[in-house]
């Protein structure tokens, strides 16, 4: 399991081989490479390094397979938010976890 930020710097949940959780618990995303997708299987962004994600603006839009929620799982401790990371031009920050749907 690997936590991870936002490139933000904000906290925002961790991977479980390819499965990205939030901190309360609910199943967000399906990692494809580096690529992560939310459940209707449009983009939601990318890998930037071995903790943090962003959102290329080059990729809104792409689209793969979905995939079924798992259940929810226990809400694991938050872990604290760090300082931003410099975001190339074409990135956005990760989207935040209470915005994507599980």
């Amino acid at each position: 399991m690997d936590r991870l930020w936002t490139c933000g710097g904000r906290s925002f949940g961790y991977r479980d081989g390819d499965d990205l959780w939030t901190h309360d618990g609910r199943h967000v995303g399906r990692f494809v490479g580096n690529e992560v997708f939310d459940r209707n299987g449009r983009y939601l962004g990318e890998m930037m390094g071995t903790s943090r994600l962003v959102t290329s603006q080059k990729k809104i839009g792409l689209v793969r397979d979905g995939f079924m929620p798992r259940a929810s799982r226990p809400i694991t401790t938050t872990r604290y938010d760090y300082s931003a990371y410099p975001m190339d031009d074409g990135f956005e920050d990760f989207p935040a976890p209470e915005t994507i749907r599980g």
